[in-house]
């Protein structure tokens, strides 16, 4: 008998992201912001100055030393991660063993349950409120009687686009004080209800951040776990030990130090998404198309629409690509010049 694959990989496939090229691409909650030349030339310098014939840094001790400047925290609580996903899949791995429960609620980041499926352990899902939101005191319930060893989700939610106020987390974290709470903040440049400043203060939270979304870095696949000493500790010893290659570590130090250009840009991009937000507002109002358009605290609008597959189709047919869920469509903000196509292009779909 030849080698069978095993019951966890049989039924897998790959990732599919959208395909193909589009003069607009508003689906994968990008920054809408290139780096502009300046800066491609001094990451340029950077980089044709590296020993390549010579492993990378194992900490990333520079591209941390820049993202605790930027965000107040100390370095000794950080982890720096080949992507958010990396570091999901290290905490999923080593921080819980065959079995265990982890928590995690619907609708949210598919990659949590994938992950901890991925590593046999028991996965229950929280389901939100009709409106979308969470609320804290049923999430705890649930996460006692299931006698979760992890909680995992998103704030600001990604695809809602809602979030969490930070008495509700912190609520959520201290009551469950035997559980590991992992909060994925990859949205919260764009609010104000972060939890990093506290992050060491608590012996079962670990906050994730990433730059692919305010900070303009998806090509990089860069991201950070911040926590108490103990667990960054046994972050640091659990993943590859040259996770992060130089080339990487060198952009992102680069881009993190440049604290003015990171705070012009998500300016910016906090106001195009109140603007495409207030603008699809008004096409519900013209033409009464939408169940619900949920305001965001995020870089993207979520809409609830039976009409979502024909607009989804008919945004690809004019070159422009969103995101399509059952019974929703995600809008990442772009540029306001691509916001203004996108919805011209969906006024013409309900004309």
């Amino acid at each position: 008998m030849g080698y069978k694959l095993n019951k966890k990989l049989i039924d897998l496939v790959p990732y599919e992201p959208i395909t193909g090229t589009y003069k607009i691409r508003l689906d994968a909650n990008e920054s809408c912001f290139n780096l502009n030349e300046q800066l491609k030339e001094k990451i340029c310098k950077r980089i044709s100055a590296l020993d390549f014939n010579r492993y990378p840094d194992c900490i990333a001790s520079e591209p941390v030393n820049a993202f605790s400047a930027l965000y107040g925290v100390s370095p000794e609580l950080v982890t720096a991660g080949n992507g958010s996903d990396e570091l999901i899949s290290v905490i999923s791995s080593c921080f819980f063993e065959s079995g265990d429960t982890i928590v995690n609620v619907s609708n949210d980041f598919s990659m949590y349950g994938f992950y901890a499926q991925l590593y046999e352990l028991n996965v229950e899902t929280y389901q939100k409120e009709s409106d979308l939101s969470i609320n804290a005191d049923k999430l705890i319930a649930f996460c006692k009687e299931k006698n979760a060893r992890g909680l995992i989700f998103s704030n600001p939610c990604n695809p809602t686009s809602l979030g969490l106020c930070r008495d509700d987390v912190r609520k959520i974290i201290k009551s469950l004080s035997d559980c590991l709470v992992i909060l994925d903040e990859a949205y919260m440049d764009f609010w104000n209800q972060s939890l990093l400043d506290e992050a060491d203060k608590y012996d079962n939270l670990i906050i994730l951040k990433t730059c692919s979304k305010a900070i303009g870095l998806a090509a990089v696949r860069f991201g950070f776990a911040v926590s108490n000493k103990t667990v960054t500790t046994a972050m640091r010893a659990a993943k590859s030990p040259y996770n992060n290659d130089s080339v990487a570590q060198t952009i992102v130090a680069e881009i993190l130090s440049e604290k003015q250009y990171l705070t012009d840009c998500r300016n910016t991009i906090i106001q195009n998404t109140k603007q495409l937000y207030s603008d699809i507002l008004a096409v519900d109002k013209k033409y009464g198309c939408f169940e619900k358009v949920y305001e965001p605290c995020t870089n993207f609008v979520y809409i609830k629409t039976d009409d979502y597959q024909k607009i989804y189709e008919f945004m690809l047919e004019n070159s422009i690509a969103v995101r399509k869920f059952n019974g929703y469509l995600r809008i990442t903000a772009g540029t306001a010049e691509e916001n203004a196509q996108f919805i011209a292009v969906l006024d013409r779909f309900y004309q």
